[in-house]
């Protein structure tokens, strides 16, 4: 029995299982011996794989092979586009002092945001409302001096499954002159995917990450057309329009290539699926437990996410619960060194602190079945049960 089956794997959010299709084209690039930079026939051959891989890309985002460059994950990708851009635009035009993030972001994206402010530059974090959703009036008040040179909001939250209304926020950043950045990594293979410099409504760089998708950890991408200028964070043999430097990783880009395919070809019959099981999963935590609240139902939510927020319990004790028996959930973003943190999505939300301490993700992928989320359903109200009487002991201890 394989690990996937053995466990109702509900975490898909943090990372989903590793595609058949990914694992075959890993094991077939990884026997090409070469260096696909060398000059020699077995580095033309290992090239070959690599651009067999990118032309497949392309063709799937819809952008030339040019725009595709290959990193270490989602979140190189992140800081390549917003330290890359933002630095590439001051140096330019020394009026463009700013740089604009969804306060809900990704970690991956509002630390590289702050990490500029050494550089002279500001951070204007836009708020979210309830739902999670950009303020729309807050952006365009941020961006009207023109100081703004990119705005970086995330398609669809790690946390929340929120989907940002990304035209619109496209339009209004480029009235201001302003380049568009989105972290797609949670929409890719669960939402249709943006084309990249396609108008006004259209974002000018993406970031994918290929472990949420079923490709193998340590390959990402960042889509970046070349009339944008970028400064390398990595610096060396200058492989990838030298913007990104590093050996060319024909392996992994192959497992990425066939791993986006898939997620792809699949995502309208996968979405509707997943779909039907968050249903599942929201009308039962609805049902067994009246006082949860299911966090962004006004909102435009991607299928794969389901989060909840269950007044009274104690978070940790209760994915604990969970975990005991055999159910892998989260609290969020599982990009904080491995450390249970108060969410900053819920607070830029206005969630109360105290009901965030109970809120829980569950998020599904390819792997995820019915008779998973029943295994969740029967484990929750004793797991609950005994979260809330642990946070009460918790509170009567002096």
């Amino acid at each position: 029995m394989s690990a996937v089956s053995e466990r109702a794997y509900l975490d898909h959010a943090a990372t989903t299982a590793l595609r058949p299709a990914a694992l075959v084209a890993y094991v077939e690039a990884a026997g090409v011996l070469g260096n696909p930079a060398a000059q020699h026939s077995s580095g033309r051959r290992a090239r070959g794989v690599l651009d067999d891989a990118l032309e497949h890309m392309g063709e799937l985002l819809g952008v030339p092979t040019s725009w595709l460059l290959l990193t270490s994950g989602g979140t190189e990708a992140d800081n390549l586009a917003i330290r890359g851009a933002a630095l590439a635009a001051q140096k330019r035009d020394p009026g463009r002092l700013a740089v604009a993030v969804a306060a809900s972001d990704h970690p991956a994206v509002l630390e590289s945001a702050r990490a500029l402010r050494p550089e002279g530059l500001e951070v204007r974090e836009i708020p979210v409302g309830r739902e999670g959703l950009v303020e729309q009036e807050a952006l365009g008040a941020a961006l009207s001096d023109g100081a703004v040179s990119l705005l970086s909001a995330a398609l669809v939250n790690n946390e929340t499954g929120a989907i940002q209304d990304l035209p619109a926020l496209s339009r209004i950043a480029h009235e201001h002159g302003a380049l568009v950045h989105t972290d797609a990594v949670q929409a890719a293979g669960h939402i249709a995917l943006p084309r990249i410099g396609a108008g006004e409504e259209s974002p000018d760089l993406m970031t994918l990450s290929g472990h949420k998708i079923g490709a193998p950890i340590g390959v990402g991408l960042l889509v970046a057309p070349p009339h944008i200028p970028l400064q390398p964070v990595l610096v060396g043999g200058g492989q990838q329009r030298a913007v990104r430097s590093g050996t060319l990783d024909a392996p992994h880009a192959a497992a990425l290539a066939a791993a986006l395919a898939a997620a792809i070809g699949e995502q309208e019959r996968e979405a509707a699926r997943l779909a039907a099981l968050a249903a599942q999963l929201h009308a039962g935590i609805a049902h067994l437990d009246p006082r949860a609240v299911l966090t962004g139902e006004g909102a435009p939510r991607s299928p794969h996410i389901v989060h909840a927020l269950f007044p009274g319990a104690d978070q940790d004790s209760l994915l604990l619960l969970l975990d005991q028996e055999g159910i892998d959930a989260s609290a969020g973003s599982a990009c904080t060194a491995g450390v249970t943190q108060s969410s900053h999505v819920l607070a830029a939300m206005g969630v109360d602190e105290e009901l965030a301490r109970g809120a829980l993700r569950f998020s599904l992928g390819w792997t995820s079945t019915a008779a998973q989320i029943d295994r969740v359903l029967a484990a929750l109200p004793q797991a609950l049960e005994r979260a809330r009487a642990v946070r009460g002991l918790r509170r009567r201890s002096p």
